[in-house]
C-alpha cells in the first residue's frame, strides 16, 4: 500500500476546502453532541436527523439533563426517527457517563465501547473526532471508500474480511493526531457527498488517481458483501378507539420486541382476537380502514386498522389509559401510530 501516507494528507486537506463545515454538530468538539450526533446518523440521512438533533439539544442541552428524563419524554422526542432502540440505549448511556464517569465522556475507544449503544465505529468516531486519538471508523460509508479506492473485494459479510478492512483502515491513518478530527470527518464527507453509493462523482475526487475501482471502471463492485438479510413479515390489527371528546386508548408496549416501550393502539394477532377483547356490544361500531404495509429494517409490518368511536371513555382492557391529544408529544409512539393520530 505504498499510497497509504498519500491517502490521508489529501484527505485531510480536501476535507479542510471541500468537506461539510455547516453540520450543527461541527460547531465543537463537546463529546456529548458528537455522540448524540452519531446515534442519530445510524441508519438514517443526514436531512432526516437535522431537526431531531436541534430539539434534543433544546430539551437536553446536557448529559445530565439527558440523564435525568423519564424514558417516555426521550421517546416522544425521538418519535418518527425510527430504530428506537437508539433512543433507550442513549438514555441509559447518559445514566451512565453521570453515574459511572461524573457527567464526562471517556477519552478511550475501549471505555467509549463499555456504555451501552456505543458500539467500535462509534467509539472510534468519538475519540477521534473529540480528543483526537488516533482510531478507525468502520460505518457504510467508510467501507465503501476503502474498498474502492484499495480494491477490497471480499465479501464483508463475513467477519474475518470486515476484520481485514479494518486493519487497512488502521494503516491509513494519517501520523499526526492532530489531523485525525480532519480526517475522520473528511471519511464521513468524501462517502456522504463523492463516493456516494451510486452514481459516484469520481472527477471530482482527490483519490481518483489512486483508486483502484475507478481504474476499472467498476465502482458499482465495491463494497462486496454478498449474504443477504432475510425480511420477515408480521400481520397486527390495531384498535384504534377513541372518545367524542378527542382522547385516545393507548397502551405501552413490553420493553422487548417490534415497538418496545413505545405507546401504541391495542395491537392484535387477528380481526378474531381484536373482536374478543370487546363486548359484543361495540362490534356493530367497528369501522374497518384499509390494510397498509409499514416497512421496518428486516421486517413488514401488515397494519390493520379498526376504529371505534365511544361516546363516553371506557376502560379498554387491563392495561392502557386514556390520552388527551395535549399529551401525545410527550409520549413515544410508533411512526404510523402517531401518523394516523395526526390525520
Amino acid at each position: 500500500m505504498t499510497q497509504t501516507p498519500v491517502f490521508a494528507k489529501r484527505l485531510v486537506a480536501w476535507q479542510k476546502l471541500h468537506g461539510r463545515h455547516d453540520l450543527p454538530w461541527q460547531a465543537s468538539r463537546d463529546p456529548y453532541r458528537v455522540w448524540l450526533s452519531e446515534i442519530m446518523l445510524q441508519q438514517t440521512q443526514v436531512v432526516t436527523v437535522m431537526g431531531y438533533y436541534d430539539r434534543f439539544l433544546k430539551r437536553f442541552p446536557t448529559v445530565h439533563a439527558l440523564a435525568q428524563a423519564h424514558l417516555d419524554e426521550v421517546l416522544g422526542l425521538w418519535s418518527g426517527l425510527g430504530y428506537y432502540s437508539r433512543a433507550r440505549h442513549l438514555h441509559r448511556c447518559a445514566q451512565r457517563v453521570v453515574t459511572e464517569h461524573g457527567g464526562v465522556f471517556p477519552r478511550s475507544k475501549l471505555d467509549l465501547q463499555q456504555l451501552p449503544g456505543i458500539g467500535p465505529s462509534t467509539a472510534a468516531a468519538i475519540a477521534s473526532l473529540c480528543f483526537a486519538q488516533r482510531e478507525a471508523i468502520l460505518d457504510g460509508n467508510v467501507k465503501r471508500v476503502l474498498t474502492r479506492v484499495f480494491g477490497f473485494g471480499h465479501d464483508l459479510s463475513q467477519s474475518v474480511h470486515e476484520k481485514a478492512l479494518l486493519q487497512i483502515a488502521r494503516q491509513v491513518l494519517p501520523q499526526d493526531e492532530s489531523d485525525m478530527p480532519a480526517y475522520t470527518q473528511g471519511m464521513m464527507d468524501l462517502g456522504a457527498t463523492l463516493c456516494t453509493r451510486s452514481q459516484p462523482a469520481c472527477a471530482q475526487c482527490p483519490m481518483q488517481d489512486l483508486c483502484v475501482a475507478h481504474h476499472e471502471g467498476q465502482a458499482q463492485r465495491y463494497p462486496v458483501k454478498l449474504r443477504k438479510l432475510k425480511r420477515s413479515a408480521q400481520t397486527m390489527w390495531l384498535l384504534f378507539a377513541r372518545s367524542t371528546e378527542g382522547a385516545v386508548w393507548l397502551q405501552q408496549r413490553p420493553n422487548k420486541g417490534v415497538w418496545a416501550s413505545l405507546f401504541t393502539f391495542p395491537i392484535f394477532d387477528s380481526e378474531q382476537a381484536l373482536r374478543a377483547a370487546l363486548p359484543t356490544s361495540l362490534h356493530h361500531k367497528l369501522q374497518f380502514a384499509p390494510a397498509f404495509v409499514h416497512v421496518l429494517t428486516h421486517k413488514d409490518l401488515h397494519l390493520h386498522v379498526v376504529q371505534l368511536v365511544l361516546p363516553k371513555p371506557r376502560q379498554l382492557g387491563e392495561s392502557g389509559q386514556w390520552w388527551a391529544a395535549k399529551d401525545w408529544p410527550n409520549i413515544g409512539m410508533p411512526a404510523p401510530v402517531r401518523q394516523l393520530l395526526m390525520a
